[in-house]
């Protein structure tokens, strides 16, 4: 648990509320002058726009990222979660201008660019010197908000591509700018923060500020995906900066050696983070994927006070009769691709006093003292028993539909209460422990991302040794005494081994779209039920109809 950052001003209704134009008002009589009084009005006013950036990292945009890709689906559970067809849309790559995701998506992008460049209006014509504070400090809090305009358009650009670039909110109803005009943009922007803003020192805490290695690793990324962006390869100029956050060139950051140092109650201490989002129980919470993962009553597994709307999981590895899905696509089957004795791979059990193992519940649900807990649907009255399996099992017996397993289909409208495995990627702890509830930060890049991002760029390049290297590096912390018993090597590394690794070690930090597309197989590849379209305007997203109704400059993408 971490002291929490101080950002104000705003309600959450006006930054969840989104626009589609950027010359809303934020308040009408108020100004710099009147405002700020002290060093704390500055911190409040720059921090503001990163509230709307911890809401835009979860829910939509990782529906859009996560749902629409191969490791996790929302299945139909008899009479829930249908939701008019929406999660089948998603799954199927079936979704049109007029859903919801989409649509929120868009606004929240242009909503968090409103918001920083409203910041930033403010703060440049402030006077830092009457607070005692330097020119160079200001210049930091500038590049913090050129870097956060960054990475909501580098996001706006990776599901939608070209975007209305706004440098004032003076501007309105602008038409859309170029990919290739975004993603200058981009860069420039990133380039001219990576100049001002400060490096972590070693012992530094993460606390939701943007330092120099974040906005580097950002323009790594932007060129590490640039051929999907805008079809030119950049893997060179993504590896020299990798490269250089290895070595610390933007400051000092190192491997954590534990599995869930990164993701722990405590993992603004991590020597990984990068950048993260603060998370306070009370506060600021990183808690919006719990509702959706956990069953109604997965509270009394966790002893915990808190209901679940049981919906998403991940894809199963097996078929209803048990044989694995391996030998019939090559990707998803999350669960299956991490090895045995994968430390991570273990039931999650919470210990007590911010100690816990494993990060899956599967297999028979029990509270912490054994209890079994029972289910409320199909299994009402009966103990729930998680499954890495997608199928009515509770429809298969003498007179019901079914008469045995192998006539179970497996497809998203098929599940039921216990189907498929749940994540637990963020700790939860007991009622005993509650003050260390939402504890953990929200990472939102670390260095084993630059560590997979170097490692890619080299085996693109040609040095496989190098590459290997780089991905076993992170895989060893995560066996007892670092005892891999599946290194990547130059024999196995290919395209497959190289997106299992992003799968593995990413697992639900939504991102697993954009790995997809950039090795061509979004469009092209086959997953549990879902069939490639083979139609690669799928790559991106729709500009919403909501959208366009607003600016009738905005042009549609193609193929919609």
């Amino acid at each position: 648990m971490k002291k929490y950052i101080s950002i104000a001003t705003l309600s959450v209704a006006l930054l969840l509320s989104g626009c589609t134009k950027l010359d809303q008002e934020f308040y009408s009589s108020v100004t710099p002058d009147t405002f700020f009084k002290s060093e704390k009005d500055i911190k409040a006013a720059l921090f503001r726009p990163f509230t709307h950036a911890k809401w835009y990292m979860g829910e939509d945009r990782w529906r859009l990222q996560e749902y629409t890709a191969d490791n996790f689906a929302i299945t139909t559970k008899g009479r829930h979660w249908y939701n008019g067809g929406e999660n089948e849309r998603y799954h199927y790559h079936r979704w049109t201008a007029d859903d919801n995701w989409i649509w929120g998506s868009w606004r929240g992008t242009l909503m968090g660019v409103a918001l920083a460049l409203d910041t930033k209006s403010d703060l440049s014509k402030l006077d830092y010197g009457k607070f005692a504070l330097s020119d160079e400090r200001k210049a930091a809090d500038l590049a913090q908000l050129d870097a956060l305009i960054a990475y909501f358009y580098l996001r706006g650009l990776d599901y939608f591509g070209g975007m209305p670039i706004f440098e004032s909110l003076d501007q309105e109803s602008l038409p859309r700018n170029s990919d290739q005009e975004l993603f200058a943009h981009i860069e420039k922007l990133l380039k001219a923060a990576i100049e001002n803003l400060p490096a972590k020192k070693s012992g530094d805490k993460e606390e939701g500020a943007i330092r120099k290695a974040a906005a580097a690793a950002m323009l790594a990324q932007l060129y590490f995906n640039a051929e999907a962006y805008i079809g030119k390869a950049m893997y060179a100029e993504s590896q020299k900066l990798a490269q250089d956050i290895v070595n610390k060139v933007y400051g000092d950051y190192s491997l954590d050696t534990k599995w869930n140092g990164v993701h722990g109650f405590k993992n603004n201490e991590s020597p990984e983070i990068i950048w993260s989002m603060p998370s306070e129980f009370k506060m600021l919470e990183y808690n919006w994927f719990y509702a959706d993962f956990y069953h109604y009553n997965t509270k009394q597994f966790f002893a915990q006070d808190m209901g679940g709307n049981n919906g998403a999981h991940l894809t199963p590895s097996k078929k209803p009769n048990g044989s694995s899905y391996g030998v019939d696509f090559k990707l998803g089957s999350p669960f299956e691709t991490f090895d045995q004795g994968d430390l991570r791979k273990a039931p999650y059990v919470y210990h007590g006093s911010d100690q816990y193992e494993g990060m899956f519940i599967v297999g028979p649900h029990k509270t912490p003292t054994g209890e079994a807990i029972l289910g409320g649907e199909e299994y009402k009255d009966k103990p729930l028993n998680f499954v890495d399996q997608v199928g009515r099992f509770s429809e298969v017996g003498p007179g019901k539909k079914y008469s045995s397993i192998d006539q179970l289909p497996s497809k998203i409208s098929e599940g039921e209460e216990n189907t498929g495995i749940r994540l637990v990627k963020v700790p939860i702890p007991n009622l005993a422990n509650n003050t260390l509830r939402w504890g953990a930060d929200m990472p939102i890049i670390r260095l084993a991302e630059v560590y997979y991002m170097l490692a890619e760029c080299d085996f693109r390049l040609g040095n496989k040794e190098k590459a290997t290297e780089l991905f076993n590096a992170v895989r060893k912390r995560n066996f007892v005494n670092a005892a891999d018993p599946n290194p990547v090597t130059s024999a196995n590394i290919d395209k497959y081994r190289i997106l299992d690794e992003w799968s593995i070690e990413f697992l639900g930090e939504g991102r697993r779209r954009t790995d997809l597309i950039r090795w061509k197989a979004f469009t092209t590849e086959k997953w549990w039920d879902h069939n490639p379209s083979t139609s690669a305007h799928l790559n991106r997203f729709p500009v919403p109809n909501q959208a366009i109704a607003g600016n009738s400059n905005l042009a549609q993408n193609p193929g919609y």
